[in-house]
């Protein structure tokens, strides 16, 4: 795999050498087995980190709570992380003392699913209004995964649930699973359903174990799901290396986007046993965003995984970030608002990333919020997120399941 077709960058000398030099040359770099994952498995093996004075040394990890250790523990310098386990971090949220964090750049938009059994297949809960009334008639609450208490797999699933008058708190119990053990559980039969990033979705329905009911871009066309995510401390102490990192990540993420054939080779890397280890065959449609949801539709997904958008994926926007404490809110894992714009100035890194686009004359949105409307109407443009999150029920975290970690 190699990237002929890459836009020319600026001088590498002037980001190795002299006052822009990297303070540390070597960055252990954490991600989890999800296609998602790609703009930094991309920049660590072909070539976009060295120009820039870089050695990214990749480290796959078992679970979204080995990520948030290990950075908090210097083991990691950055991470392929989720929105909420950044923010929750920086807030305390889970029992810890809070820790200063920073979000870098955005490494994707869309491309998770929430998924059910084919067991419910087969009695017939196949969209929303079966899942209802099953969630209504069932003696026993349904099991559905998500990948970290308060990640974004937790947020779609809840909002999702929520919009369609299911309870994700009171009318069905939810846990905590890896990704990538997703589809052994629905083998398993532990769980009847799941939201996670891809393959797994798409794994499960090879495996005939299961559909895909919906994907994350339908509850919010273009939303953001995973950052690069560091403590403040390391973007303090190496302000260069940080900027050197967007700067080499920014580089591969645009390669992936600029064509079919990138995306084609960079998902025949990706299934290699280091890195997502899953067949071909469950990584490449849905990367090409084409999507089968295993009751028969097929159809290329106008809000596909997508990882450069000519920059707009990959901008900390403030507004991101203010979304995701409303939803932390909204489902009382804040017990009070926060002073929320303050704290999503602290955590967004907009400048650092301004200055390693700008170097890299990739354009910058001019402003740090952005609107959207989701599935349920409700407009979103980050004006007013304490209004925001009380536009919807406040509800105290009653099932203790929600706050539970894989062992």
């Amino acid at each position: 795999m190699t990237h002929p077709n890459t836009p020319p960058r600026p001088d590498p000398l002037a980001w190795v050498t002299g006052s822009d030099a990297p303070e540390k040359h070597v960055v252990n770099l954490g991600f989890m087995a999800l296609t998602d994952a790609a703009s930094l498995i991309v920049a660590a093996t072909q070539g976009f980190a060295q120009p820039y004075g870089l050695t990214l040394n990749l480290q796959r990890q078992t679970s979204w709570s080995n990520i948030r250790d290990k950075l908090i523990e210097g083991k990691l310098d950055a991470a392929h992380g989720l929105y909420g386990l950044i923010y929750a971090v920086h807030l305390g949220i889970g029992g810890s003392a809070p820790i200063d964090m920073a979000v870098l750049m955005g490494l994707a938009q869309n491309g998770q699913s929430i998924n059910l059994s084919s067991t419910l297949k087969t009695s017939g809960v196949t969209d929303p209004e079966a899942l209802n009334r099953s969630v209504r008639q069932s003696g026993a609450k349904l099991v559905l995964a998500q990948t970290f208490p308060t990640g974004t797999h937790a947020l779609w699933l809840y909002y999702w649930l929520a919009a369609h008058g299911i309870h994700p708190l009171n009318d069905v119990h939810t846990l905590v699973v890896p990704p990538s053990q997703m589809v052994a559980h629905l083998q398993a039969g532990r769980i009847d359903g799941f939201c996670a990033g891809e393959p797994w979705g798409a794994q499960a329905i090879r495996e005939d174990l299961g559909f895909t009911l919906a994907t994350s871009q339908s509850i919010w066309p273009d939303h953001p799901e995973k950052v690069l995510g560091c403590t403040r401390a390391f973007v303090e102490q190496y302000p260069n290396t940080a900027r050197a990192l967007v700067m080499a990540i920014l580089e591969a993420s645009r390669f992936i986007d600029e064509s079919q054939e990138n995306r084609r080779s960079t998902a025949q890397l990706l299934a290699g046993s280091g890195y997502v280890d899953a067949p071909v065959a469950a990584i490449e449609p849905r990367f090409l965003g084409q999507y089968e949801d295993g009751l028969g539709r097929a159809w290329q997904d106008s809000h596909p995984l997508r990882f450069f958008g000519n920059g707009e994926v990959n901008m900390p926007y403030h507004s991101d970030g203010l979304w995701f404490m409303t939803q932390l809110r909204r489902w009382g894992l804040l017990r009070e608002d926060p002073d929320y714009l303050a704290v999503a100035q602290k955590v967004q890194q907009t400048s650092l990333y301004r200055d390693a686009a700008t170097a890299l004359n990739i354009p910058v949105p001019d402003s740090v919020m952005r609107s959207a409307v989701l599935m349920d109407g409700s407009r979103w443009n980050g004006s007013d997120p304490a209004a925001y999150a009380r536009s919807f029920a406040l509800h105290a975290l009653t099932d203790t399941a929600v706050l539970s970690e894989p062992s």
